[in-house]
């Protein structure tokens, strides 16, 4: 939250792992390098600054939270603190949760099977994707 003592612009990287997206700064700091988070739908380095009312897109596995920044912080502090330093975007909850659901639908379909195969069934898997170019023998 903004307050007399708080600051009014905040690096990225710091903010980042304030609001508790990122565990410490220097895993902040990679993700911004390798093109993970986005500033105002820039990609952005980890020194530029961030201020209330900045929209920033973090990408992590296959979910991109998008979320305004409502608040500032340069350490990192409680979960309840950290919450209140951003709003999540409603397309951004939405996409979210419609990923998730289609990963629960993919993963509801899959069927294991109860063993691991033995020697002669891997054999005849190998075999199997041999014959449908997937796989070279050696």
């Amino acid at each position: 939250m903004t307050s007399p003592a708080s600051p009014v612009r905040v690096r990225l990287d710091r903010w980042l792992c304030a609001a508790r997206f990122f565990k410490t700064r220097s895993l902040a700091k990679t993700a911004i390098d390798g093109g993970k988070v986005r500033l105002n739908g820039n990609r952005a380095k980890a020194a530029k600054e961030v201020a209330v009312g900045h929209t920033v897109a973090v990408s992590r596995g296959e979910t991109t939270h998008t979320v305004v920044v409502t608040g500032l912080a340069e350490r990192r502090g409680s979960a309840t603190v950290a919450a209140t330093l951003y709003a999540e975007t409603p397309a951004s909850v939405e996409q979210r949760e419609a990923a998730q659901a289609a990963r629960r639908i993919e993963r509801a379909s899959l069927s294991l099977p109860r063993q691991r195969p033995n020697k002669r069934a891997r054999r005849r898997l190998i075999a199997v994707k041999a014959q449908s170019g997937d796989v070279e023998r050696d």
